[in-house]
């Protein structure tokens, strides 16, 4: 083993001690909204955002979990979120690895064909006229993942590194007597989790923040997702800023600031805690379809 020379050491200690100070940077302004969000309002108002609660509160969180509403917009957005990714992922992979066997005949042309749709598309009329008309769901769960099951960025990123596995690979299982779907997975999806957990985090994400969809294709109140009934709120709390600016009522202040900080801590807290769990593959599915070889 090389001992460190005492420049080598240093300068490690150095780069841990600037990579702390960032982490360290990056980390307070999060955790300035934590704090704040369990402010009263006029604490805030009067204070500004601060590290720790001076007057603590929980009427941001009251207004928010006042009623049944935000538990099941949870459980919607959570239903969207794992069956859409999975869904996505078991699709994307599929298309991925067919554009990848150089033995398929027309793969060209099929991964044109995919690649104009990311320059072209028919537009917001067409696809509302397609979707609630012609295919008819309107006011349906599936509205909010069907339509987003395949990406077709994240389906070459994807193409590239399963293009970068050594077909010597999938030629010894084909001559075993492995099909191309047990290979797919069985081989294939086993040895590239970097490239998994970077997709999969893509698609999550995605479906964790979706909203719009809700806007043009939800009317029951009981598929609103999380993002779309979070909106909600903030519009109707601006309403009761206004009208309570309008008549002014004495000694009544809406909670419009730390509402908005709690809905920051209650969007983004289960994705917070999901990352550390695909931080491993993470890092190296950064490099996906950048190096081939």
């Amino acid at each position: 083993m090389i001992k460190e020379s005492f420049p080598d050491r240093l300068l490690k200690g150095l780069f841990y001690v600037l990579m702390g100070l960032f982490s360290l940077y990056c980390l307070l302004p999060f955790w300035s909204v934590v704090a704040s969000s369990f402010t009263s309002e006029a604490s805030i108002l009067k204070n500004g955002y601060m590290f720790w609660p001076s007057d603590f509160s929980l009427e941001a969180y009251k207004m928010i979990f006042r009623d049944n509403t935000i538990y099941r917009s949870y459980g919607v957005t959570t239903f969207v979120t794992l069956v859409g990714t999975a869904m996505s992922m078991i699709l994307t992979s599929a298309m991925a690895y067919t554009l990848s066997v150089k033995s398929v005949k027309y793969r060209n042309h099929m991964a044109f064909y995919i690649y104009f749709t990311m320059l072209f598309h028919g537009g917001l009329v067409a696809s509302y006229l397609l979707i609630s008309k012609y295919l008819d769901m309107k006011d349906t769960i599936w509205v909010l993942i069907i339509p987003s099951m395949l990406s077709a960025w994240n389906m070459f990123l994807l193409r590239n590194f399963f293009a970068s596995i050594d077909d010597s690979i999938a030629e010894s299982a084909k001559i075993d007597g492995a099909n191309d779907a047990y290979i797919l997975f069985r081989i294939i999806l086993p040895i590239s989790l970097p490239a998994l957990a970077t997709i999969g985090l893509f698609y999550a994400l995605g479906y964790w923040n979706k909203w719009f969809d809700a806007v043009l294709y939800i009317n029951d109140k009981n598929l609103y997702p999380l993002q779309y009934l979070i909106q909600r709120i903030m519009n109707n709390l601006d309403y009761v800023n206004q009208i309570s600016a309008d008549i002014s009522i004495p000694n009544f202040i809406p909670p419009a600031m730390t509402v908005r900080l709690a809905t920051t801590v209650v969007t983004i807290g289960p994705i917070i805690f999901l990352y550390p769990f695909l931080q491993k593959y993470f890092v190296k599915g950064l490099m996906v379809g950048a190096v081939k070889g």
